[in-house]
């Protein structure tokens, strides 16, 4: 495939094809430098086609987003956090996520911070 701008639809399937190819190339590699390139070209697509509302982003749900569906585990969570119970305690809502634990997760899972730095309710002990 030749890397050119993604301005359509199908540019984009084909781009994500291609990606689905390249993925786990190692950095710095040819495969990998051309995988990086198209991740890049890729995420400007979406964010211009299907941008993220992150004032109506809540930190908790976008947590559970990565687990279920972005390829973390709770107990890297967990790891992140210092312990398990720290992690069930975030995930359901009876501890607030701190400046250090956001950054941490932003750090590890590769999470822009805007979407962990919103307010929201806690449960009531």
């Amino acid at each position: 495939m030749e890397i050119r701008p993604i301005r359509t639809q199908a540019d984009y399937e084909a781009a994500i094809a291609e990606i689905d190819r390249l993925w786990g190339a190692e950095p710095g590699t040819d495969d990998g430098d051309k995988l990086d390139i198209l991740a890049t070209l890729v995420e400007k697509y979406e964010n211009e086609h299907w941008p993220i509302d992150t004032s109506r982003v809540d930190p908790i749900d976008m947590l559970s987003y990565l687990i279920d569906e972005g390829g973390h585990t709770q107990a890297e969570l967990a790891e992140l956090l210092g312990s398990r119970s720290r992690a069930s305690e975030i995930l359901n809502r009876k501890r607030a996520l701190t400046v250090e634990m956001i950054f941490k997760i932003c750090e590890a899972w590769r999470v822009p911070a805007e979407l962990l730095i919103r307010p929201y309710q806690l449960n009531a002990a």
